[in-house]
């Protein structure tokens, strides 16, 4: 064993002969009734040798292996016996439940042309015939969790080397169709050193998640940096958070955590669903990184969440914005722990147009939240020419560093276009993150993703400023979710697809809160907002961090899928998606109630 470890594998080789019956993993089932499992190191580290015996059988090394579980130890034994065996990892949900989530992990083991599956010994038979299903019947599929003859004296440790790939890290779709990152040993340890220094963690921090294990910052931060650590990490199935969000802090609370990262809209979740009689049984005052990441963030959430928790010790600056993606392994910036983050009020128009300007008296302002520095890497924010603009411009962020992953899985072409991109005149090579920032005094203000910016009479839009605006329009639209994007029918026009939830969805009821969506659009962003589509709560899909998924809505309404509650559309809109029915006759297809009745599409 060298002094200092070169792959992620020895660093668990490390920490289990160091730390033995220490605890690595804590696991809380669903049923809140039930013990919590726990995983020591000397527990995780027979485990994995007992898999990678098995794996290497199969001759597994320098393969992908795609890992199907739940929430739970068995999903770490396993990635970590990939990496004993020196297979890649390939960490997928399971396909079940959803549509959307049966598509994404087909095309994942189409993608790696996966032979070798694994699971637990509960899911194995549907895992079999779900491989069966999709034409992938010769891929084996193998239970780890059963008894076996295996002896874990039989492990040895692999040929492997830094460069080597460790996962498949399968983005999250949220503006394409997932795609392999290969984060080699080598990235995934800058990673952890990079996380490390962002929320300056130690083997005395508590880790707490609920986050899938298949999402990177569900497994980055808060599976393998724990033991990176050597600390310790408890998880929650993520269904626990969605159907109790009190969960998550009542956990953070009872396990001593200082360090938990969400998605947006969990803090925004817990702000609307934690009672006052549930807030007076908490202690926050613990958790002193309360990470925000993986999806836009909203000032308006921070406060409101920092207020709300207040009460239970929770402290404002604990509030910690940060920007990651997973083609740079996960963590790219962050504030500094305990000092607050930053925030710019700039001009609306100037930053439509591309930048951070100081805000005019009785003009129309943006609220942007830092996402703190990028120390560990060279940044960039390039125009579409591939010239790099100065402070205060708005353009694309571009990343230099070692956490920077090696490409995607069997995709040269667009592995060459993301990640070895180049300013002009210049050869050195950049990852192109796809979302839109500036920079200012060193500070990170992410605005937006380049692929679903809204480009109306030479102005930038910003999608998610529209959603959040129209949730404000009423109770039935602040509690679900909203997706804005555009559509070329004679002209680019504005559609707004948005879940509304109300007890009585009543004709009258909906196109009068349709028509208070047009006019809050028309008055706060002065554009014309023709197409207004209601759907049930659930309609919208959502990445696994739960991200909304713009561009399949957008996909979906324009073939006509989306099952629509009420809508009002521009006639040549709606030629455009209803092809179909224009033969009928105009004033057959105007929304209304026949025969003076409320019905509904």
């Amino acid at each position: 064993m060298t002094s200092t470890p070169l792959t992620f594998t020895e660093v668990l080789v490390e920490r289990a002969g160091a730390l033995q019956e220490a605890e690595a993993h804590v696991f809380l089932p669903e049923d809140a009734d039930a013990m919590a499992q726990t995983l020591s190191y000397a527990g995780l580290d027979a485990a994995a040798r007992t898999i990678a015996v098995r794996l290497r059988e199969r001759r597994a090394q320098g393969q992908p292996v795609l890992l199907l579980y739940p929430s739970g130890q068995e999903f770490l034994k396993a990635f970590a016996g990939c990496l004993y065996a020196g297979a890649i990892a390939v960490p997928a949900p399971l396909p079940r439940d959803r549509k959307e989530r049966m598509r994404r992990v087909t095309g994942i083991i189409r993608d790696t042309g996966a032979g070798l599956v694994l699971t637990d010994a509960a899911n194995a038979p549907e895992v079999s015939l779900w491989l069966a299903m999709t034409g992938r019947g010769d891929a084996v599929c193998m239970a780890t969790d059963t008894e076996e003859a295996v002896d874990p004296g039989q492990w040895r440790m692999p040929r492997i080397t830094p460069d080597d790939i460790a996962l498949l890290q399968y983005t999250s779709g949220s503006t394409s169709e997932p795609r392999g990152v290969m984060v080699s040993h080598r990235s995934l340890l800058a990673n952890q050193a990079a996380f490390s220094r962002v929320v300056r963690s130690s083997p005395e921090d508590g880790f707490l998640s609920w986050l899938p294990h298949y999402h990177d910052l569900g497994l980055i931060a808060q599976l393998l940096h724990p033991l990176w650590l050597g600390a310790r990490a408890v998880q929650m199935p993520a269904r626990s958070f969605i159907k109790r969000p009190v969960r998550w802090l009542s956990a953070i609370d009872a396990y001593d955590t200082t360090i938990s990262c969400g998605p947006n809209f969990a803090y925004d979740l817990c702000v609307r669903r934690v009672t006052d009689e549930q807030l007076e049984s908490l202690d926050l005052s613990r958790w002193r990184v309360a990470l925000n990441g993986a999806e836009p963030i909203r000032p308006e959430t921070l406060d409101a969440f920092a207020s709300r928790f207040a009460a239970a010790g929770l402290r404002a600056e604990a509030v910690f914005p940060a920007y990651g993606l997973a083609e740079a392994t996960l963590c790219v910036s962050g504030g500094e722990p305990g000092r607050g983050h930053h925030r710019r009020t700039v001009d609306a128009d100037g930053l439509e147009r591309g930048e951070l300007r100081e805000p005019r008296p009785d003009a129309p302002t943006r609220e942007l939240v830092g996402s703190g520095t990028a120390d560990e890497y060279e940044v960039r924010i390039v125009d579409a020419s591939r010239r790099e603009l100065p402070p205060g411009g708005v353009g694309e962020i571009w990343l230099r560093g070692d956490s920077v992953a090696r490409g995607y899985w069997r995709r040269p072409d667009e592995s060459a276009r993301t990640f070895t991109a180049s300013l002009a005149g210049s050869d050195e090579r950049y990852l192109r993150t796809g979302d839109l920032g500036a920079l200012v005094d060193g500070q990170l203000y992410v605005t937006g993703r380049l692929k679903e910016v809204i480009i109306l009479n030479g102005r930038n839009l910003y999608p998610q400023d529209i959603e959040w605006a129209v949730r404000e329009v009423s109770t039935a639209l602040g509690s679900v979710h909203g997706a804005v994007f555009t559509v070329q029918a004679e002209r680019e026009q504005l559609v707004v697809v948005h879940e509304v939830r109300v007890q009585q969805a009543d004709w009258e009821r909906l196109r009068s809160l349709a028509r208070r969506v047009q006019a809050l659009i028309g008055r706060e962003f002065e554009v014309p907002a023709g197409n207004v589509v209601f759907v049930r709560p659930g309609n919208l899909r959502r990445t696994t961090s739960g991200k909304l998924q713009r561009t399949l809505t957008r996909k979906l309404f324009l073939s006509g899928e989306l099952p629509s509650l009420y809508e009002v559309l521009d006639p040549a809109v709606r030629r455009l998606i209803r092809p179909q029915q224009t033969g009928l006759g105009d004033e057959l297809l105007r929304q209304g109630p026949p025969s003076g009745r409320g019905a509904l599409r």
